[in-house]
């Protein structure tokens, strides 16, 4: 008899966790190594938050928290969403999760039953198919193209809705891509959405605030108000607020479908920390200053990264409107062999015979669902990036 689940084994790996880790041990084996794979901002969390943190432990606000989150964070989501998205709820519509990831886990695992599909773009941050598939759903891919920006066009979206549709999630900006939807973009999704009335709405708002030049922020209920009542909006203070470890995500959406997301949670971990659920509430509700310093200092590694790819050879990287993430191409280099005479046989092989010859973790496009493409994080410092940068261009030198 297996003693492990069944439900394990429709899951794989975190691919950029695992690539972190490789680079990691590498590291401490005193290899020179660079690691562009992780998603974390490599600023520190602004000074206020960090003291309404420590005056929430310093008051005693250390005891259990109710399941769906403190009344101040909820009613400050209330608030947020008000304010930046001109979407209205009520606390009771609002829910607090430790991190999105269990705001995700808990919105699929509260509604799929077998045989449910949920449309999911490509390329896709990694852990959307491995949650529908562990919450017994299945996932279909809807593919974007390098030519849109790797944007989810109309007809695309349109084919992949089948009648066992329940889900669409859309990631905007989008982690891996950097892709972000303007109204119009946007406009054009939730049309087709409107025509589907089975199917509901999951959109992973994360990177809200890092979006770059004139560009502005639009969310699915936000354009279409007729999809408020089968969308739940997710966003979290993890990338904005640099404040991954404090593990806030958050949520809005139908009351029923809230309330069924308590009750899972209540029986899965029960409320996220106390002292970070009143840091979040000054995050949300404090000075919004830094996002300047956070957006200009991103948009400038943007800018140099894609500028430094796109000189290296057997590369193509388009220019994403958001995220810290670049997408680029390695199409050329695949039937190319390396100065050690390894053919580069996929973008796996690519990343791997970088991280041996180079030094430069970065995550293969094919852990995406799209490739050969590779996932360039630009959250760390112009100095390791254009040290990295001229490492990716000399090791793309060598190939022949």
């Amino acid at each position: 008899m297996a003693f492990l689940s069944d439900a394990l084994a429709r899951m794989k790996p975190s691919a950029t966790i695992a690539v972190t880790q490789k680079a990691r041990n590498l590291k401490a084996k005193g290899r020179d190594i660079i690691s562009l794979s992780v998603g974390e901002p490599d600023f520190d969390t602004p000074e206020n938050i960090k003291r309404a943190g420590i005056a929430a432990i310093e008051r005693g606000e250390t005891k259990y928290p109710p399941v769906a989150g403190i009344v101040p964070l909820r009613e400050a989501i209330v608030r947020k969403f008000k304010r930046e998205n001109h979407l209205d709820y009520k606390p009771s519509q609002t829910i607090v999760g430790t991190g999105g990831k269990q705001i995700l886990f808990n919105a699929l695992m509260a509604t799929l039953n077998p045989g449910d599909e949920v449309v999911v773009p490509t390329p896709y941050w990694v852990s959307y198919p491995e949650m529908v598939a562990l919450c017994g759903g299945t996932a279909v891919f809807a593919e974007t193209r390098i030519e849109h920006n790797f944007k989810l066009q109309a007809a695309a979206l349109e084919r992949a809705i089948t009648p066992r549709t329940k889900w669409i999630i859309l990631n905007s900006p989008s982690n891996p891509s950097g892709a972000a939807y303007s109204f119009d973009e946007m406009k054009q999704l939730t049309d087709v959405l409107v025509r589907h009335p089975h199917v509901w709405v999951l959109t992973d708002d994360m990177y809200e605030h890092l979006v770059y030049g004139d560009f502005t922020f639009v969310t699915p209920a936000e354009v279409e108000p007729s999809l408020y009542e089968r969308t739940l909006t997710m966003n979290g203070v993890s990338k904005a607020y640099a404040m991954t470890g404090w593990r806030i995500g958050y949520a809005a959406g139908p009351e029923h479908l809230i309330k069924a997301m308590d009750t899972l949670q209540g029986q899965q971990t029960s409320g996220a920390a106390t002292m970070a659920q009143w840091a979040a509430v000054e995050a949300l509700d404090g000075p919004q200053d830094h996002l300047v310093t956070f957006r200009k200092a991103f948009e400038e590694r943007r800018d140099l990264v894609v500028s430094m790819l796109n000189q290296a050879s057997y590369l193509r990287c388009p220019m994403p409107e958001g995220a810290f993430y670049v997408y680029p191409s390695c199409a050329e280099a695949v039937g190319k062999r390396t100065a050690g005479g390894t053919e580069i046989r996929s973008d796996e092989d690519f990343v791997s015979e970088l991280l041996e010859a180079e030094g430069v973790a970065v995550v293969h496009g094919s852990a995406f669902g799209l490739g050969p493409n590779f996932r360039v994080s630009y959250a760390t410092s112009t100095r390791q990036l254009e040290d990295a940068c001229t490492r990716i261009q000399r090791f793309c030198a060598s190939l022949r």
